[in-house]
C-alpha cells in the first residue's frame, strides 16, 4: 500500500515539471520571434537615401543685376525762368540737330522785364553824367559821385541779367538725337528748371545699361571690367559690356550704388528703356562650400535648408544655408555648413530629423 502511494504522488509532480519546462521553451521562442520581428520593423522604417559630400571650391562670386537701356547722354533740357509756353515745334520721336528751336516762352513778362532793366540803366548814366558835372565844378561831393557811379553799375548788370534770362526763355537742343519724351504742352505755365523735354543722344557710342548694387558688390568692382549683358528684347543673344562708370557715393532714396556698363548694339536696333540684365565676374575670389542642387530643400531667395548627415550615419538634421549663387548642377554655399562632411541628395524631400536613413 505505501508503495503504490508514492507512485501515485510522483506523477503529477513529473506532468507539472514537464508542463512548466515546456511553456518557459514556448515563451523563449516567442520572445525571439518578437525580437526579430522589432529588428525587421525597425529596418523598413528606414528611409533609403543618396548623399553627396560637401566639397570646397574657390571662386569669384558673380554680380548679378538688372537695369534700363539708355543713353550716357541723355539730357533733360527746361527752361531757365517760369512763364507761359506759347509755341512747341517738335513732338516725341522727332530727331532734332545741334540749335534747333525746340520750345518759347511768351516773352511779354520778359520783354518788359528787358526794358525796364535797360531804362533804368539809361536814367542811371543820366544822373551820372550830371553829378560828374557839378562834381568837376565843386557843387557835387565826392559821396554823391560815388554814389551815381553805384547806381549806374548796378542798373547795368539789371539790364544785362534781363537780357541773359530773355535768351534763356526759350529752348535749343543742346546735340544732335531724338525726343523721347515731351513733359510739356503749350499754353502751361511752367517753373523755371522744370524739364520740358528728354533728349536722347543717338550715338553710336553711347548706349549704357544702368545698375543699381549693394555696397558689398561695389567694393568689388572696378572700371573696365567686362560684363555680360543679355536682353528679353534680344533673347539668345549676348552683348558683351565694360562697366564705364562707378558711382562715388550711394543713392540717398535707396542706399544703392549707381553702374553703368557700356555696350555695342553689335547689328541689333536698339531703343531707350530695354530691359537688361547684367552679370559682372570680378577677379577676387574666395573658397565657398559646393553641393548638388538636389540637397536644397525649401529654397526661399538665397534662404533654403539641406538635411546634413550625422556621425552615426543613420540620423539626420535640417540645416538652415544661404545660397550664394547656382552653378549648373551645384548650389555655392555662402554659409550654413561649416563642419558637415555629408549632405542627402535624392530622398531628401521625405526627411525630418525624427527618420532615420539608411545609404544606397
Amino acid at each position: 500500500m505505501k508503495k503504490i502511494a508514492l507512485k501515485t504522488i510522483a506523477l503529477p509532480a513529473l506532468l507539472s515539471a514537464v508542463a512548466i519546462i515546456g511553456l518557459c521553451a514556448l515563451l523563449g521562442g516567442c520572445g525571439a520571434k518578437a525580437e526579430e520581428k522589432n529588428i525587421l520593423a525597425g529596418q523598413d522604417e528606414s528611409i533609403p537615401v543618396h548623399t553627396a559630400m560637401v566639397q570646397q571650391k574657390t571662386v569669384a562670386l558673380p554680380i548679378h543685376a538688372s537695369g534700363i537701356l539708355t543713353s550716357s547722354a541723355e539730357q533733360r533740357l527746361s527752361f531757365k525762368i517760369g512763364g507761359i509756353i506759347r509755341k512747341i515745334y517738335v513732338d516725341e520721336g522727332d530727331v532734332v540737330r545741334p540749335g534747333q528751336l525746340l520750345a518759347v516762352l511768351d516773352k511779354t513778362e520778359i520783354d518788359a522785364q528787358v526794358n525796364q532793366a535797360q531804362q533804368g540803366l539809361a536814367k542811371a548814366e543820366r544822373d551820372l553824367g550830371r553829378v560828374e558835372g557839378l562834381y568837376r565844378d565843386s557843387s557835387a561831393t565826392l559821396e554823391l559821385l560815388q554814389n551815381a557811379t553805384t547806381g549806374r553799375d548796378v542798373a547795368k548788370e539789371t539790364a544785362r541779367i534781363a537780357t541773359f534770362n530773355q535768351q534763356y526763355a526759350e529752348i535749343r537742343a543742346t546735340r544732335a538725337g531724338k525726343i523721347i519724351k515731351k513733359l510739356i504742352n503749350e499754353g502751361e505755365i511752367t517753373g523755371p528748371g522744370m524739364p520740358a523735354f528728354v533728349l536722347f543722344e543717338t550715338g553710336k557710342d553711347d548706349w549704357v545699361v544702368k545698375i543699381n548694387v549693394s555696397d558689398r558688390d561695389w567694393a568689388r568692382l572696378s572700371l573696365g571690367m567686362p560684363a555680360r549683358v543679355t536682353m528679353d528684347a534680344y533673347e539668345g543673344t549676348v552683348f558683351n559690356g565694360k562697366l564705364s562708370d562707378l558711382a562715388p557715393a550711394a543713392d540717398p532714396a535707396s542706399g544703392l550704388y549707381p553702374v553703368e556698363i557700356r555696350i555695342q548694339p553689335q547689328g541689333k536696333r536698339f531703343a531707350p528703356g530695354l530691359f537688361a540684365e547684367v552679370d559682372i565676374t570680378p577677379s577676387q575670389s574666395r573658397p565657398y562650400v559646393v553641393i548638388p542642387v538636389e540637397a536644397i530643400v525649401e529654397g526661399d531667395g538665397q534662404a533654403a535648408f539641406v538635411f546634413a548627415l550625422q556621425s552615426d550615419g543613420v540620423s539626420v538634421k535640417k540645416m538652415p544655408v544661404q545660397v550664394a549663387f547656382m552653378e549648373g548642377a551645384q548650389a555655392v554655399i555662402a554659409s550654413g555648413l561649416e563642419g558637415v562632411q555629408e549632405v542627402v541628395t535624392s530622398g531628401a524631400p521625405y526627411l525630418s530629423e525624427k527618420k532615420k536613413v539608411r545609404k544606397l
